[in-house]
């Protein structure tokens, strides 16, 4: 591909390129590069500690600018009413480059800090007020429960005297001595009174049973109103007790057990006037301090609306500041020029943007000077870069996630838009199936602008990043349906079936009509006693085809690879020799299993002989053939002559790369350009001497340490010893694995099948109110259970099937997969970087 057209074939040419940035236009310049996002740089100080950069300073502003906006989120989050926060896309932007931007930045800073103050305080004044409401109400519930327990204790010692006095007695015998008791007698139990959490009470209990030995009478009620933690959130619920005792030991070690068990105590008087004094002050006190809570929560809100209504802009302004001197700490600082110097990696087509965009830099700076950018030579391995868009940027994740291409390299991620939807098909054709999935991709499509902007979260994220996946396995499940002639488990009749069946009792043979179906499967197999026999051999060799198409499609990129990469000695011992070895067996099967369906066996003098039988005679007993299985005539001696092709291969690609580089290295050494570091001769050709001598201006940089890994001969002989044996014995596993396709096809036709003839067949003969009824009732099940398990799970399920065929199949026909990715510094990136 050519450089002026770069396309997902290869990944782009990339160029490493020099910056020499005066210190006054350095932030606006990384400020600059981040928005095109088409810069990776290097990192030129890695001996330099981190603690010790010259950018740490900023760097510590920020982040404690992110510590307060990261407070912020958290207090919004907490807050019990949604707190509206406006988004970035309609927020008014804040200006942090030019002249203005030191000045823009301090007054950040300074608003932070201010409404962090403000909010620390209103949180501490809030959860202080909470803390002395929650005494309060506590006190109230103990107030009240303590005067209603003795005027319950009032009544109860009445009712007791009163049972007790002499009913045969005159009515005024004793009232003298009743009066005079009643004005002498003296309270001498004390009394301890509180709450404690509801949880500990029957601990509490025990507690102080075993301690006081039984001295003491206690009751408890429960307060119905649950304490919420102003901090947390948690409810706690409590209980008012009540504990008297006899003396000043037993009330010590009661309040030690209390306040070992959390129990908050409050002093309570045993004169009911003066506890109903105490009632009322502390009811008016609370009404008071519930009045002060409110506003104080009302003037908390406001000040979180205030913050949410800038929170997104400043979110991004310090994550981007943060990036940029951080990115500024990757740089040289030359103190001679007091200019940054950085190098880093880009596209090489878009060097003419970033000088572009160093001159919108300098221009926004307000400064005369202009950054200046030179393209270095270098040995080195560029990052690899592959341009998506939102189309193919789910593809190219399929082959990402395996690994990364080695630069320059076929990227398989363009060839997975067709061959991936399309295996996922044929496990998955069925056009009612695959019109479902379509339509789900067509939604998430229209409504992609809007949920783009929204955090979908967990599952439903995945599945929108790959909606136009999902649009293409719709659309090819649709295709392979068509093919299959199969919707919701029944068949179309769009053409005349060139089958036709007599009246008539019991089995029935079909009659040929002399036509033959247009497109796909014919419909009068549905149905037919022998259809599964007859689909399950159509699916298991189209299984068997497909693979091998695609193993050597994917084989073929492996020449492409090797002609890019000037290395015509792994196309002869590795390429040419693989092919054939493929081709002489799964390819010689592809054929046979062609020509065994163009033949009209019907009219042969010869039964259609077993394929699977045919290639394992094909090794047992090379050269000779059954005559009563014979396929074609002249079949012994073709299938000799491919086993020997085949076997011949075998040590082709085992020894000839490992002679060719000894008689390379032998050479070499015979000419003694071998050195103590046996990198071998220094290659002078035309070219690299023309670069070594160019005079016009260019920094040209030889890096002396190669990034390539040097092996010895041994390591070469035991590499290409297991790259042999794994593509051998890959031929045979890998073709067998492609049975997947027909597996998994005859298992979603036959569920499929199953649910319809389980759910909705046996209710659509149904008549009368009832049989709607039950017509609806199973038709809700048969949809439900369609999406649930022939869709989402089965679907899931061919995607994997899919996916494995790609990475292991095909991939490890030609992939080599040793690069490293593009990462450039992008703001449109942070929230995957976080």
């Amino acid at each position: 591909m050519g450089d002026e057209y770069p396309s997902l074939f290869r990944s782009e040419q990339m160029s490493l390129v020099q910056l020499y940035i005066p210190t006054e236009v350095a932030h606006d310049t990384v400020a600059e590069l981040g928005e095109h996002g088409n810069v990776q740089f290097k990192d030129l100080n890695p001996t330099v500690n981190p603690f010790q950069r010259s950018f740490v300073g900023e760097i510590r502003r920020f982040e404690d600018m992110a510590r307060r906006v990261r407070f912020f989120d958290s207090q919004i989050e907490k807050e019990k009413d949604v707190v509206p926060i406006r988004p970035l896309y309609d927020s008014a932007p804040l200006v942090t480059v030019g002249p203005s931007a030191a000045h823009n930045i301090d007054e950040l800073d300074v608003t932070l800090a201010e409404h962090e103050t403000r909010l620390s305080q209103m949180n501490e004044s809030y959860k202080l007020l909470s803390e002395r409401t929650k005494e309060l109400i506590e006190a109230r519930y103990v107030l009240r429960e303590t005067a209603g327990f003795f005027e319950k204790a009032e009544t109860q010692q009445t009712d007791i005297r009163t049972s007790f006095d002499d009913s045969s007695a005159p009515l005024l015998q004793h009232d003298d001595r009743e009066n005079q008791f009643s004005s002498t007698v003296q309270f001498d139990l004390e009394f301890i009174a509180g709450t404690i959490d509801r949880v500990r009470i029957p601990t509490f209990e025990r507690v102080l049973w075993r301690v006081l030995r039984g001295n003491l009478y206690m009751n408890h009620t429960d307060i119905a109103e649950p304490f919420v933690d102003p901090a947390t959130g948690s409810e706690t619920r409590k209980n008012v007790f009540i504990i008297f005792a006899h003396g000043d030991a037993l009330l010590a070690k009661i309040r030690k057990v209390a306040e070992s068990m959390g129990a908050t105590l409050y002093p309570i008087d045993a004169n009911a006037d003066k506890r109903s004094d105490s009632l009322r002050e502390v009811t008016a006190r609370l009404e008071d301090l519930q009045t002060i809570l409110y506003n104080t929560g009302a003037n908390r809100r406001l000040e979180l609306a205030t913050i949410g209504e800038n929170l997104a802009r400043w979110q991004d302004v310090v994550r981007k500041e943060k990036v940029i001197y951080e990115t500024m700490n990757l740089f040289n600082f030359d103190v001679r020029r007091k200019t940054l110097v950085a190098e880093g990696w880009c596209p090489t087509r878009d060097i003419a943007k970033i000088q572009v965009a160093l001159g919108h830099a300098t221009e926004e700076s307000g400064t005369g000077v202009v950054p200046i950018l030179h393209e270095l030579r270098t040995n080195k391995t560029p990052p690899t870069f592959n341009r998506t868009n939102k189309f193919t940027e789910g593809f190219q994740s399929i082959m990402d996630n395996y690994g990364i291409a080695t630069y320059q390299e076929v990227n398989p991620g363009l060839f997975a838009i067709i061959t991936f939807p399309f295996l996922f098909a044929v496990m998955f054709g069925d056009i009612g199936h695959g019109l479902i999935i379509l339509f789900v991709a067509l939604y998430m499509i229209m409504n992609e602008r809007k949920w783009a902007k929204s955090d979908l979260g967990g599952i439903t994220t995945l599945f929108f990043f790959g909606r136009y996946i999902i649009l293409m396995m719709g659309l090819f499940s649709v295709y392979t349906g068509l093919m299959y002639n199969d919707i919701f488990s029944k068949s179309l009749h769009i053409w005349q079936s060139g089958w036709a069946f007599p009246e008539g009792n019991g089995t029935v043979r079909g009659v040929s009509t002399g036509h033959v179906y247009t497109f796909g499967l014919d419909p009068a197999w549905h149905g037919a006693d022998n259809a599964l026999i007859f689909t399950n051999s159509y699916k298991m060799k189209m299984a068997i085809i497909l693979g091998v198409i695609h193993m050597t499609f994917a084989l073929c990129l492996q020449l492409l690879n090797h002609i890019k990469f000037k290395r015509p000695l792994d196309v002869y011992a590795n390429f040419i020799p693989q092919m054939i070895f493929l081709q002489s067996i799964f390819g010689y099967l592809v054929i046979c299993i062609l020509y065994k369906w163009i033949i009209d066996w019907s009219e042969a003098s010869t039964a259609p002989p077993s394929l699977l039988n045919m290639l394992i005679a094909m090794f047992l007993s090379p050269g000779s053939v059954d005559p009563k299985s014979q396929l074609y005539p002249g079949q012994g001696f073709v299938q000799a002559v491919l086993l020997l092709l085949a076997v011949v291969c075998v040590p082709w690609m085992l020894c000839m790369k490992p002679y060719f580089l000894w008689k390379e290295m032998q050479k070499i050494q015979g000419q003694g350009y071998v050195g103590l570091d046996h990198h071998g001769p220094r290659e002078s050709s035309d070219e690299v001497l023309e670069i070594e001598e160019e005079g016009n201006g260019r920094v040209i940089v030889e890096e002396m340490e190669e990034e390539h890994e040097q092996h010895d001969f041994g390591e070469v002989v035991i590499h290409q010893v297991i790259h042999t044996i794994e593509f051998c014995l890959g031929c045979i596993s890998h073709t067998a694995s492609y049975l997947r396709l027909w597996a998994l096809s005859l298992a979603h036709a036959q569920l499929s099948e199953v649910l319809w003839s389980m759910t909705l067949e046996g209710a659509l003969g149904m008549e009368g109110i009832f049989g709607v009824i039950i017509i609806i009732f199973t038709g809700v099940m048969w949809f439900t259970m369609t999406v649930g398990a022939l869709c989402l799970i089965e679907g899931l399920s061919a995607f994997l099937h899919a996916l494995r065929l790609h990475w292991v199949e095909a991939n490890s026909k030609h992939y080599e997969g040793g690069g490293y990715a593009f990462t450039p510094l992008s703001f449109a990136k942070l929230d995957e970087r976080e």
